[in-house]
């Protein structure tokens, strides 16, 4: 089932830019692969998918939403989280929303496929894969901190990734480390 496998290697890299304790949001969390690395890290994590069998695993690692967010309400209107993460996972139209979803001073982790995946495996509809710079674009409110847009094997596919920080709003220079402490 989705959501058993190791975290993402792209979010125990940037997971640093969470200030301790934070409020954190998995997109699509199937059964909680990242909630329960998150919740381990010390952050209270809310999961939101739309399979009650996953979320069935995730609760175990906090709190779940069973929501269809292509098709209905966004569950979290008027809350913000100190990151929101999002893999293997797009919806274009809510992409507004899940950028507003990231406070002041938070970070959007955000990976999925790329254009190019179809040629190597599923997904390989345009509507799932991102264009190139898509995530850059999509971000241009956000302070990028790091980017990627190429090919991995084992297995092979394209993939576009992104850790971005809203900044805060008092105007003081704040400093996103590219390495943990």
């Amino acid at each position: 089932m989705h959501g058993t496998e190791n975290p993402s290697a792209w979010l125990e890299r940037w997971a640093h830019l969470i200030a301790p304790s934070s409020r954190v949001l998995d997109v699509a969390c199937g059964a909680g692969r990242h909630m329960r690395w998150l919740a381990a890290q010390g952050h209270r994590v809310q999961g939101v998918d739309r399979n009650p069998e996953a979320l069935a695993l995730a609760q175990a690692h906090g709190e779940v939403t069973c929501a269809d967010i292509e098709n209905g309400p966004w569950p979290f209107t008027g809350q913000t989280f100190g990151c929101v993460l999002v893999t293997h996972y797009l919806w274009r139209p809510l992409m507004p929303v899940i950028l507003n979803s990231v406070a002041p001073g938070g970070v959007l982790i955000y990976e999925t496929f790329a254009a190019g995946n179809e040629t190597v495996g599923k997904p390989s509809r345009p509507d799932f894969l991102l264009h190139t710079g898509e995530l850059l674009t999509a971000t241009t409110g956000l302070r990028t901190v790091a980017y990627e847009d190429g090919f991995e094997s084992s297995p092979d596919r394209f993939v576009q990734r992104i850790a971005a920080v809203r900044p805060l709003t008092s105007g003081d220079a704040q400093r996103w480390s590219l390495r943990p402490d």
